[in-house]
């Protein structure tokens, strides 16, 4: 049975072609600096939003047409979405997804019966990633729909509900482990406070890094060797998140030991929520080494919430990919299209649509980037720009060479500094835009 029956395998026709089911930008095999486009974007599927949102907002249910719901979150109902994600997946031509555990298998009346459930999925997961070659690119655990983490998670003043929380991501990385996922992600949806009066922050930041080295201990000792992640964001649903952007991310991360157990997955929408660019947020974990992954979406900027929209801003992508070839590329992690379509776009044919137009702008994304790098105009402007760090006194100062009393003695002998050199700002955009149209 297919439950697409009107679409065929989406194929590359290039930029002339006026087929919306083709690919204008996105050639798999294209090679770019080296590697294949596939090679270097490394798509996935978000099992989330593809397969279990139905276009509900704050004001209304849900619209969304989906012939192959039957109304339930039954375990029968869980084994039909992993044929029709499968389905959908092939037809897209991508290699990779993403789920939650509660995603892809209903919660039960105890945990132990919710363990038996997302056992018998997997089963069929591998299955299809065995028949399909499909992979399972991240896998994590759903910690906060069910009231039981109204407060929190990891950071529950309950400590019941920590407990339940350490055996239902035990039982994600078991899962995620045995399904060969590269990668496994830790998003605090509710690890944060509402309110400061009723919150014991250190304690809670304690027992949330407490949580993380009990989850490194358990990949060790079950020789999982894929990549933790922790994803930043601000705000909503609470009043403000432990994870709020990167910055904050690194500094939990040094301060309770675990920079080297783990990297960031970053997200165009929570980037934006906390007042960042996209590319700032990658920027800064590049630079220290830990950007892991990406969650491929955008925010309207008119919008105060999430929206997780599907990214088609030529300039947003190509910002993304100068980050990501700047460190030589994202693997073992990728780009997931966290992402859904808008309420109003109901049909099933909707879901290829948006995919596509996201595929699409990352294409144009890594060609553009590939080509400024090619040129090497903005670097070289970088390097000129700080060259008085390259020799002398700024050399000495980056080599640990420098005491503070060599530097008093150098600005005496220096007098007063030369007027900094112009930033060029506006040409540095004017040539940034060349490369885009």
């Amino acid at each position: 049975m297919e439950f697409f029956p009107d679409v065929k395998k989406i194929k590359y026709e290039g930029p002339d072609s006026k087929n919306p089911l083709s690919f204008r930008h996105y050639n798999a095999e294209e090679k770019i600096e080296g590697k294949s486009m596939k090679e270097h974007l490394r798509f996935a599927i978000a099992y989330w939003h593809t397969m279990r949102g139905m276009g509900s907002d704050p004001f209304g249910p849900g619209c969304a047409v989906r012939p192959w719901e039957d109304g339930t979150d039954s375990l029968e109902m869980a084994k039909t979405r992993v044929k029709v994600i499968f389905e959908f997946i092939e037809k897209l031509g991508v290699e990779y997804y993403c789920f939650h555990d509660r995603d892809v298998a209903p919660e039960g009346d105890t945990l132990a019966e919710s363990n038996k459930n997302l056992d018998v999925i997997a089963d069929l997961l591998e299955k299809e990633q065995q028949r399909t070659g499909i992979k399972l690119l991240w896998g994590t655990a759903n910690l906060f729909s069910h009231p039981r983490f109204v407060h929190g998670a990891g950071t529950s003043p309950n400590a019941d509900v920590f407990a339940h929380s350490a055996a239902q991501i035990k039982k994600a990385i078991e899962v995620t482990h045995r399904l060969g996922g590269s990668n496994y992600v830790f998003w605090g949806g509710r690890e944060g406070y509402m309110n400061l009066f009723n919150t014991d922050m250190k304690r809670e930041l304690d027992h949330l890094a407490k949580l993380f080295h009990l989850a490194v201990d358990f990949k060790k000792k079950i020789g999982f060797k894929g990549t933790f992640l922790i994803e930043p964001k601000p705000k909503e649903p609470t009043t403000h998140q432990y994870d709020y952007d990167s910055a904050a991310v690194v500094a939990f991360l040094k301060s309770y030991g675990l920079e080297k157990e783990f990297k960031l997955n970053i997200e165009t929408n929570h980037a934006t929520l906390a007042g960042h660019s996209m590319m700032h947020e990658l920027a800064y974990a590049s630079s220290l080494g830990l950007l892991g992954s990406v969650d491929a979406n955008f925010g309207n900027l008119l919008l105060g919430w999430d929206t997780d929209q599907f990214p088609t801003d030529y300039y947003l992508t190509t910002q993304c990919m100068l980050v990501i070839l700047g460190q030589g590329g994202l693997a073992p992690g990728g780009l997931n299209f966290d992402a859904k379509v808008r309420r109003e776009s109901f049909e099933p044919i909707d879901l290829f649509h948006a995919h596509i137009g996201g595929m699409d702008a990352f294409a144009v994304g890594l060609k553009i980037a590939a080509r400024i790098r090619a040129e090497g105009t903005l670097a070289k402007f970088v390097k000129d720009r700080y060259a008085s760090w390259d020799a002398g006194i700024g050399a000495k100062v980056e080599k640990g060479e420098a005491t503070i009393e060599d530097l008093e003695k150098y600005a005496l002998e220096k007098g007063n500094p030369a007027p900094n050199v112009s930033g060029r700002q506006e040409m540095i955009e004017n040539i940034f835009n060349r490369y885009i149209l």
